[in-house]
């Protein structure tokens, strides 16, 4: 499947692609276009938008793109991927508090975005470690809790 969002990706752009190979689609095909050309990209490549104004896996209140996806593909049950959906939510929007981890992991996916920019797709790559890392401390967080 194709997934399409917007160029130049932070937090919630490299952590929905991570969370999508990750859970939802292990040969998803990853592209990024000017924000002003997604949705007809999407079109015309048979693409699901994600994060971009007014679609399904977009921003919701106070919620990021990466809860929409946790949401639609049923991953709520896991206690280790909520806990993850709340530290990217707080790297990727203004609540910086909402975990303590939250500034932490957008200091670390900010400097890939500076290691690999104007490469999305290395950018979205280099990211999977960092992203990695966190959902196995995500899991040994809940479970000791």
């Amino acid at each position: 499947m194709k997934w399409i969002t917007r160029e130049r990706p932070r937090v919630d752009r490299v952590a929905c692609p991570w969370l999508i190979e990750k859970f939802i689609d292990q040969t998803a095909e990853f592209i990024y276009v000017p924000a002003d050309q997604v949705m007809a990209e999407a079109k015309r490549r048979d693409a699901t938008p994600y994060d971009v104004k007014d679609v399904e896996l977009g921003h919701r209140g106070a919620e990021c793109s990466f809860d929409a996806f946790v949401r639609k593909y049923g991953l709520e049950k896991d206690p280790a991927m909520i806990y993850m959906a709340k530290v990217i939510r707080g790297a990727d929007t203004a609540d910086k508090t909402l975990t303590p981890e939250s500034v932490g992991i957008e200091a670390l996916l900010e400097g890939v975005r500076s290691l690999h920019q104007p490469d999305d797709q290395r950018q979205r790559e280099a990211s999977r470690p960092i992203l990695d890392a966190l959902y196995a401390y995500c899991r040994q967080k809940t479970e000791t809790a």
